[in-house]
């Protein structure tokens, strides 16, 4: 089943694959039904290779009513192959009907989920009303008369979303991506190659002179931050350490039974204790950075001197 079907594929030579298709066996409903059962009791492989060969044309046909698509109908014929072997393995000749009644399902599926996956670099449609809005939009637009409209009039949107079954802005949102084809960042910006078009993507993160100084900032705060607690009478700073620096915060219940204070209290004791602490670590960071510009004055003086 997995080995090739015949000597050519489609994708290689289509003229002369279509050739030599049309000159293949088309079998009767008895003969189908032995075959199938040959492969489904026996795992018959030359059975379900003849199933398949014989039955290679309407995968041509069903392939040809998806030429708009753009892509090549040799691999839409490869890709409809696939879904008529998925086919032979799962089809019950006792139930009566055709063979190719139960593969020309498998086949478009099959069809259709390679297109979905190819005719765009972001997926077209995941759920059963976006596939079928796909793969219908485009038919409707053209007995509309609107295929060279990139926005549709809001009552053709209505319209269409009402013969579909779809929501009007799903209507909206298919219509766009299928008028705006794909764009590669990686392109180049001029036909001289300098440049790709990524290269004037904003970079919205922070500078690294920005992170640097936040990273220096918060390594100066962590070394202020034990003198800055000793200004701190012996309450103020271990609640202050309980609530504000610990990985599990002490609650203010357990606090209140600790000082026999009400827990508004201790809240209250929290907050002056955290601004007295950042008043401190104010006033200790600008004296630090007062200091460290005294001192580069005075190198350069004396580099002047």
């Amino acid at each position: 089943m997995t080995s090739a079907l015949l000597n050519i594929s489609p994708e290689a030579n289509l003229s002369r694959y279509l050739r030599e298709i049309r000159g293949l066996p088309i079998l009767s409903q008895e003969q189908e039904a032995a075959l199938a059962r040959s492969w489904r009791d026996c795992q018959d492989i030359e059975a379900a290779h003849k199933l398949v060969t014989s039955h290679l044309r309407l995968v041509a046909k069903i392939a040809m009513g998806y030429r708009g698509y753009g892509l090549p109908v040799g691999e839409l014929i490869g890709e409809g192959n696939i879904g008529l072997m998925k086919a032979v393995r799962r089809f019950d000749p006792d139930r009566g009907f055709r063979f190719a009644t139960y593969a020309m399902w498998w086949i478009r599926a099959a069809i259709q989920q390679y297109i979905l996956h190819s005719s765009s670099l972001v997926k077209m449609g995941t759920t059963w009303a976006q596939k079928k809005l796909f793969f219908n939009l485009r038919r409707v637009k053209g007995q509309m008369q609107a295929i060279g409209s990139d926005d549709l009039k809001s009552e053709q949107v209505a319209r269409i979303a009402q013969m579909l079954d779809v929501p009007e802005q799903d209507v909206i949102h298919m219509n766009h991506r299928l008028a705006a084809p794909d764009f590669s960042l990686n392109a180049p910006l001029s036909t001289d190659g300098e440049g790709e078009w990524q290269d004037r993507l904003v970079d919205e993160s922070e500078t690294q002179e920005h992170t640097l100084a936040e990273r220096e900032e918060l390594s100066d705060r962590r070394a202020l931050l034990p003198d800055a607690l000793k200004a701190l009478n012996d309450r103020e700073r271990h609640i202050l350490i309980e609530r504000r620096l610990k990985d599990t915060p002490t609650t203010l219940g357990e606090l209140s039974l600790h000082y026999g204070i009400s827990p508004e209290r201790v809240r209250q004791i929290e907050v002056r204790a955290f601004e007295k602490l950042q008043r401190l670590m104010r006033a200790q960071m600008m004296e630090k950075r007062r200091t460290h510009c005294d001192a580069a004055v005075s190198d350069r003086t004396s580099a002047y001197a």
